[in-house]
């Protein structure tokens, strides 16, 4: 995500002529975009997205349960 970032802010940059960047090549403005493809294709093909996913999944999961627990705790209120 902090390529596709990188790669949008150079583009502004290269594309409103402002500053440094004005100069640059357009391969090297680019180039934050291929870094990102090369690392969501890593990402998926290492399985390093799915580890990801998983543990949001069961941090989630242990959330509910501890709240769940708290809740059961708790002495129930009585109406006044």
């Amino acid at each position: 995500m902090y390529f596709l970032g990188l790669g949008l802010v150079l583009l502004l940059l290269k594309s409103l002529q402002i500053g440094i960047v004005a100069n640059w090549d357009w391969w090297l403005v680019l180039s934050p975009f291929l870094l990102a493809v090369l690392w969501w294709s890593w990402a998926d093909r290492s399985g390093y997205t799915k580890k990801k996913e998983t543990e949001k999944i069961d941090q989630r999961k242990r959330d509910r349960i501890e709240k769940s627990r708290a809740a059961l705790r708790e002495p129930p209120q009585r109406p006044h």
